[in-house]
């Protein structure tokens, strides 16, 4: 059989394998650095969904050399309300509105289509000589004293001094590695689309609390809105299934005819809802980043931020470690990686569990208790300036290219 050696493998070709691998090679671009997909060439192409970019992952992006690429299919988020209400409520009383602006002229969030995301990222990794195995999944692995051997493509192998498996939620990687998760489901999907509207959002985000759950309204440019609309399990399923008329008809419902007409655009598709969180993100010669890590409820839309998180520090742990002639892939040096995000991310999951149970119901009491945080909220400037610049990542203990600086 034959035999390669590279310096890192990154298992998963979405945007967190594909961040980190541009940030090791615009850092250190010495290493060897190659991404097996199990994913088709070219099938990044066709997702038709959309993600909220933070303020601290546009700097990033900006550092990485992406951000002038994609700004100008980037959404702005100028402004975003909250409300609570059932769904045949026939007004939607607003409690809370935040700003869109974390420092003057700059949004606390963009709203970027993933194709778009993935084309500029994989265009620089191309760039900055990253090897793509495409149409082939990592099969198995196999640790030894300085490499670890990794089999795919059928009989083909790869030795590597570390492994990234960012392969999502349902990580095959995370369980040959032996590493547990804790994990439970809400009983809810989220319905994911894009629709289209006669009259423009101006840039307006919106998020509904229903007794379901919430229905996110995100504006794309143009005048298209990408919609993130969390239902119990069985209705989802059920409204996968209808016919374009019946399913518009209870869009509408939610959505309101604000923005006039509305038509869906393209398919529309239904994905369970849980909270998984590794107990490890590291063992020797082995990393976990992304979804592999960490899978929480997208009630805060905090998901690819939380991602990008784990690329930059990921790669910053990599890039000094090699600065300093360590061995990468060593669970001495990975464990600064691990110290540095496992906390942080068991507090989001933790919030994002306690806000979904919350705020997915209709019970009376507990309705009138959050309306009136909401509304307390409202009117405390500085509490709702802290919550936007947590929203947005700004934080002097974020990784160097979450602040815009270079590793």
């Amino acid at each position: 059989m034959a035999q390669r050696t590279t310096d890192i493998i990154i298992a998963g070709a979405g945007y967190v394998g594909l961040a980190t691998a541009v940030a090791l090679k615009s850092s250190a671009a010495h290493l060897g650095v190659t991404v097996i997909d199990a994913a088709p060439k070219g099938v990044w192409r066709n997702d038709a969904r959309a993600s909220a970019i933070a303020a601290a992952a546009s700097r990033m992006l900006d550092r990485l050399g992406c951000w002038e690429e994609i700004l100008p299919e980037a959404q702005p988020i100028t402004e975003m309300i909250v409300t609570d209400s059932r769904t045949s409520d026939p007004v939607r009383p607003v409690f809370l509105t935040f700003n869109g602006e974390v420092e003057p002229g700059e949004p606390f969030a963009h709203m970027v289509e993933n194709r778009i995301l993935n084309a500029s990222l994989r265009k620089k990794a191309e760039a900055l000589g990253v090897t793509f195995i495409e149409g082939a999944p990592v099969e198995g692995f196999e640790r030894g004293e300085a490499y670890l051997t990794v089999r795919h493509s059928g009989d083909k192998t790869l030795d590597s001094r570390l492994l990234i498996a960012a392969d999502g939620v349902k990580s095959r990687l995370r369980d040959m590695a032996g590493i547990k998760t804790v994990n439970w489901e809400y009983g809810q999907s989220g319905i994911v689309c894009t629709v289209s509207h006669e009259r423009p959002h101006h840039g307006r985000a919106e998020e509904h609390f229903l007794p379901a759950g919430p229905f996110a309204i995100l504006p794309l440019k143009g005048n298209r809105s990408s919609l993130v609309w969390t239902e119990r399990t069985a209705d989802a399923e059920r409204l996968i299934q209808e016919d374009d008329f019946l399913f518009e008809a209870e869009l509408e419902q939610r959505f309101g005819l604000k923005l006039g007409e509305l038509h869906v655009e393209g398919g529309r598709k239904a994905f369970p809802l849980g909270l998984t969180l590794a107990r490890d993100f590291v063992k020797p010669r082995f990393a976990l980043a992304g979804d592999a890590a960490h899978g929480i409820h997208p009630i805060a839309g905090q998901g690819l931020n939380l991602g990008f998180k784990d690329a930059a520090a990921l790669a910053e742990t990599i890039v000094d470690a090699d600065r300093l002639g360590l061995d990468i892939g060593s669970v001495a040096v990975l464990e600064r990686y691990q110290t540095w995000r496992r906390f942080d991310t068991v507090q989001m999951g933790v919030t994002t569990d306690v806000l979904n149970r919350l705020f997915s119901n209709d019970n009376l009491p507990v309705r009138a208790l959050r309306d009136f945080g909401l509304g307390l909220v409202e009117r405390m400037p500085r509490l709702k300036g802290f919550f936007i610049r947590q929203a947005a990542g700004l934080s002097t203990s974020a990784p160097k290219l979450l602040q815009g600086q270079a590793i």
